[in-house]
């Protein structure tokens, strides 16, 4: 169950049931494709006040195994996390692997990326996975398509989406894991087309989910194009749910689709970035291997996580250069922090109905600044 509890023009105060707690709304997930957010412990999570996770379909699916995971007692206990879990229908995966696949209106035909085996994923059996796994929201199957595409093949992407996004709710209805207080959600499609995501838009929000997800954006196009296709979405989309842009995004990009009313986020650029020096900072991002940094006795930036709170940056940059794997840890840490602090300070700024003024100057500071 969504409620809104307060709007700030566009930018929405939220709070979303799951069967493992309630998610405040808006809010950044952090990625643990396989069962763990690289390099961070559970209880490092808890500590800088993860809310929900993300993990994957595809690669659990092909290994360990949503069966191996089921039998071991679901996904939360697998890997000790008492929080929410969203997991991705693996639809993006699949896409990425562009030379070992083939959609047809059934379903999905590929080669595994680990062993070259066969596999099919349909409807039901992407339902079937999320199942297993026990996850808190599961993601339909979808067709992503490419950037560019072109508009034959996007209205053909789209029209299995929407076919594929009602079979596998009614798997989900007829299975009961709705009844289960389990989610749904729906995944608009439709590339740089208009009248595509409005089409996917109003055709998903015909149907019962229990929220809806922006997807195909940040597959390589330019950032004001991704704003846009955003902006397509959005008005079409119900007020009583969540909305989530899926694989995004920079801090940037978030308040901006905050600031265009939606709730919820994902991306693995701060694990990413942090395994290569690279480090958030209200001034803008830095990058810890620099010369500067080595007699630098300031922590990142003045936050109350972990890794700010107990280490320099030449300490971190020290770790770094001696290819230690507590650096990528500790930026790490540090990272996720820095997103979900972001959030924080938006819910409150929505809160107090003075969003646009906030994110507005948040964003001129972080554009012009260097730390």
């Amino acid at each position: 169950m969504f409620t809104l509890l307060k709007k700030s023009n566009n930018a929405r105060l939220g709070s979303f049931t799951t069967p493992h707690g309630a998610i405040k709304t808006p809010i950044f997930m952090p990625v643990g494709t396989q069962a763990t957010v690289k390099g961070v412990t559970a209880k490092q999570l808890n500590e800088i006040g993860t809310q929900i996770i993300l993990s994957n379909t595809y690669h659990l699916n092909l290994r360990p195994g949503s069966e191996l995971i089921q039998k071991l007692g679901g996904l939360h206990q697998f890997m000790n996390w008492e929080n929410p879990i969203l997991t991705d229908s693996g639809g993006f995966q699949v896409f990425s692997l562009s030379a070992l696949r083939n959609i047809t209106d059934e379903g999905i035909h590929f080669k595994s990326h680990l062993d070259g085996k066969k596999l099919f994923m349909s409807p039901k059996s992407c339902f079937q996975i999320q199942s297993e796994l026990g996850s808190d929201i599961a993601m339909v199957l979808d067709e992503c398509p490419p950037f560019p595409c072109e508009r034959e093949a996007c209205i053909g992407a789209v029209d299995r989406t929407i076919r594929w996004a009602r079979d596998f709710l009614n798997h989900a209805q007829e299975d009961g894991f709705i009844d289960r207080g389990h989610h749904v959600f729906g995944i608009i499609q439709g590339s740089t087309y208009k009248d595509l995501r409005v089409l996917c838009s109003q055709s998903l929000a015909s149907m019962p989910f229990s929220g809806y997800a922006i997807g195909g954006v940040s597959v390589g196009e330019p950032q004001e194009e991704m704003i846009k296709q955003v902006g397509y979405c959005l008005p079409h989309m119900p007020k009583d749910k969540p909305r989530y842009v899926m694989g995004v995004g920079t801090p940037v990009q978030l308040l901006k689709m905050i600031g265009q009313g939606a709730d919820m986020f994902d991306c693995v650029m701060p694990t990413r970035l942090a395994r290569h020096a690279n480090v958030f900072t209200e001034r803008g991002l830095i990058n810890l291997k620099n010369e500067r940094f080595k007699e630098d006795k300031k922590p990142i930036m003045e936050a109350r996580n972990y890794t700010c709170l107990n280490y320099s940056r030449a300490y971190l940059r020290h770790l770094i250069m001696a290819n230690e794997i507590l650096g990528s840890t500790l930026l790490s840490i540090h990272n996720i922090h820095f997103f979900l602090e972001l959030m924080n300070q938006a819910r409150i700024h929505i809160k107090n109905g003075d969003y646009d003024t906030w994110s507005n100057q948040w964003i001129k500071n972080y554009l012009n600044s260097s730390s």
